[in-house]
């Protein structure tokens, strides 16, 4: 699953393909928002860590990866 994030006063937001369902990513940012923790923990598909302070979080956005296709004429 495709996770963009945002980070307050950096010109690029964090981009990673995460194997984490949409409801733990989910569940991770509602932690971190509500103080219950002071980081946004979340795990790429290659085991690499990601961790943004909470306070500097601007937008989480979750979203399915495009499909990719193989070969010149794969179908639709």
């Amino acid at each position: 699953m495709e996770v963009k994030i945002g980070v307050q006063h950096a010109p690029r937001e964090i981009t990673l393909e995460s194997g984490q369902t949409a409801a733990e990513v989910e569940k991770a940012v509602a932690e971190a928002l509500s103080g219950e923790a002071k980081l946004l923990s979340l795990e790429d598909e290659h085991g690499r860590k990601i961790l943004v302070p909470a306070e500097r979080l601007a937008y989480v956005e979750i979203g399915e990866p495009a499909a990719r296709r193989v070969g010149f004429g794969a179908a639709l």
